[in-house]
């Protein structure tokens, strides 16, 4: 059989396994709500929760076996965390580990077929089990020679799983599946801009080509920061399926949670300043802000993983968020507010509902930074802006909207303040922003503050 005949009869199962979970899902629904007719409040609750359950349970098992855009997906989304109903939380939650690793002999073959020769050719040692694995490829340690020194150095080498290109793009075909899956997790929201933006985006990932230059673009930005560290990408073997980049040791989030509140503190602020520096003065937003992308070495120094899903914004996109942060936070100035998210979008014009009403609703977002005072970061508040973000049943956002520009950035709100509160960072997060915000551009506040103040001026 031609290697085209086995790719259409993988993607015709891949696409009948999809179609059976929509109309299993789909007939579900239908029968759970025809025995609601006849039910009390309470069965109607019982009723309701055990159809989440049973439906989050087919998703997962589905999906778990399947290395593609809908298991990349249920992975964002696992980490919405407490804002999801519980159910399809911890169903999606299994997602995050039981994707099987790839045999050995497929990384073989992938690194055959990138370099033209085998991996003991390419490298001087290779360890054939994986440091880490993911939706999309998984990593391993390895020994190269320097070409520039001779000196034997260590290397992380992220292979792409086989055929995980064609899985993706058959289920990103599946539009409608995708955005089933979206709406059952957020209801009523309408998901066409953030399946269109989420398809793009993914596509994106696939090429390491392009995540190798996104890392570097951050890397350059980034050389000689204090505390902010990313690693070096090895051109010379790195390709569109291979990428190798410098080996950082460290401990992981979970490390980082047993250590001192101070040191937590840090290592929060330090992420906080890292996303908001790149968004502010890059015009990049690291879209998949995740434990799993950081390597903390205490006192406040993170490495910086995974640069596959990078959210560019122009010039004209970040003025209206910069807008928006100097209306409502700085000058509190919620008519002028109103007037950018209605152009933007993000809100239906005309609405019959009161101007304070509208800036009620959205301060929510910007909670953490609108007063300059000493907070804590909680989970609590995280979950808060998930339910905030998709309950349409407030006045307010059942006319809202998450125009497409905003799809990735929402997830400042959403995974960046959920890592935070899983830390409880403390601190004045207000000063804070205002180093960070070029409107303002206060001076240093903190002792990593100063060490980056430093860092910046050395720059311009």
């Amino acid at each position: 059989m031609s290697n085209y005949a086995v790719r259409l009869r993988s993607r015709w199962r891949r696409n009948s396994k999809l179609a059976r979970l929509g109309a299993r899902i789909g007939v579900g629904h239908a029968a759970t709500s025809a025995r609601k007719v006849f039910a009390n409040a309470e069965r109607k609750e019982v009723l309701s929760r055990a159809r989440e359950m049973k439906t989050a349970q087919q998703v997962a098992n589905e999906l778990g076996n399947m290395k593609g855009a809908l298991m990349k997906l249920g992975q964002m989304a696992s980490y919405l965390d407490d804002g999801l109903p519980e159910s399809l939380r911890l169903a999606l939650a299994q997602l995050q580990s039981h994707a099987p690793p790839m045999s050995v002999e497929l990384v073989h073959d992938v690194i055959r077929q990138e370099f033209g020769r085998n991996v003991s050719d390419v490298f001087i040692d290779f360890d054939e089990e994986p440091i880490a694995a993911a939706s999309i490829g998984q990593v391993h340690r390895a020994i190269i020679r320097d070409p520039n020194t001779g000196t034997e150095r260590a290397v992380a080498v992220k292979v792409q799983y086989p055929g995980v290109a064609d899985a993706i793009d058959a289920d990103l075909r599946t539009a409608d599946l995708l955005g089933t899956l979206l709406a059952f997790g957020f209801k009523s929201l309408n998901p066409e801009d953030m399946v269109a933006e989420i398809k793009d985006r993914l596509r994106e990932e696939l090429d390491y080509t392009r995540e190798a230059r996104n890392q570097k673009e951050f890397a350059e930005f980034y050389r000689g920061h204090p505390f902010i560290h990313v690693p070096e990408v090895i051109d010379h073997l790195s390709t569109a399926r291979v990428l190798t980049t410098e080996l950082v040791n460290g401990s992981n989030f979970d490390e980082v949670l047993t250590w001192t509140q101070e040191e937590r503190d840090k290592a929060g602020e330090a992420i906080f300043r890292f996303v908001f520096r790149s968004l502010y003065r890059f015009r990049a937003f690291n879209g998949d802000p995740h434990p799993g992308n950081y390597i903390f070495h205490g006192n406040g120094r993170v490495t910086f993983l995974d640069f596959g899903l990078i959210k560019h914004f122009t010039i004209e996109e970040m003025d209206m968020f910069k807008s928006m942060v100097k209306s409502a936070v700085i000058d509190h100035d919620m008519k002028t507010y109103r007037s950018i998210v209605e152009n933007a979008g993000m809100l239906q014009k005309d609405l019959d509902l009161s101007t304070d009403e509208v800036g009620a609703y959205f301060s929510h977002f910007y909670e953490p930074v609108r007063e300059s005072r000493d907070m804590t970061w909680t989970t609590t508040y995280a979950t808060s802006i998930v339910r905030h973000t998709f309950d349409r049943s407030s006045p307010i956002a059942q006319y809202a909207t998450v125009p497409r520009s905003f799809v990735f950035i929402q997830r400042i709100n959403l995974g960046l303040y959920a890592i935070l509160g899983q830390l409880g960072a403390h601190g004045n997060y207000r000063r804070i922003a205002e180093e960070l915000w070029p409107m303002t551009n206060s001076p240093a506040s903190t002792p990593l503050g100063v060490e980056e103040a430093t860092w910046f001026a050395s720059r311009n």
